[in-house]
């Protein structure tokens, strides 16, 4: 198994979060991770991304240039990454920050209102677990009850009071995913 993503967006939408969440899920299921930030200039506001492999076997570097998938939080991010996605690929697009289409008709395309739903749950900040539930379930690279158990060991102080509604974002998003 060789998962590669890239999660990419503006600095303050949760990138690094789901970047980590990812990486400890796939340690937790006993895979090789490794997990690389990519910040803009700026940070917040910037533009930032992260790198995550999940592999069955050891890995060797953690520069990807052509990932299976792409997690796009916002219209520069789709320009930037869309066409180094591997044929067969898969790229997830916050379509509530997104509007035009994916131009490529080889790769697969989850398209989630991420903002919508999560403005809808009360907070804007879990549209990217929203994402992240899509994405789960589409490459099924782990399980979102892993993602659960991870969300609790990292949530942690005063941000335990999250963690629901973090599973419920999760929940949501992994919903809008055709089997």
């Amino acid at each position: 198994m060789l998962e590669e993503v890239i999660i990419a967006g503006f600095g303050g939408q949760g990138l690094m979060l789901m970047g980590r969440l990812l990486a400890y899920a796939g340690m937790m299921e006993g895979e090789k991770v490794a997990w690389m930030p990519s910040y803009g200039p700026e940070m917040r506001g910037g533009t930032a991304n992260c790198t995550v492999i999940i592999s069955s076997e050891e890995i060797a570097s953690p520069v990807v240039h052509y990932p299976k998938s792409v997690i796009a939080m916002n219209e520069p991010s789709l320009d930037k990454f869309e066409e180094t996605v591997q044929k067969d690929g898969l790229i997830v697009v916050n379509s509530s920050l997104i509007e035009r289409e994916v131009n490529r008709n080889d790769v697969a395309v989850v398209r989630v209102s991420a903002n919508d739903i999560a403005n809808k749950l009360g907070n804007l900040k879990v549209a990217n677990m929203v994402v992240l539930g899509a994405y789960v379930k589409k490459s099924g690279v782990v399980k979102l009850e892993t993602i659960f158990k991870v969300l609790e060991k990292t949530l942690t102080g005063p941000k335990q009071k999250l963690i629901d509604i973090n599973k419920e974002a999760l929940k949501q998003g992994a919903e809008l995913v055709k089997e």
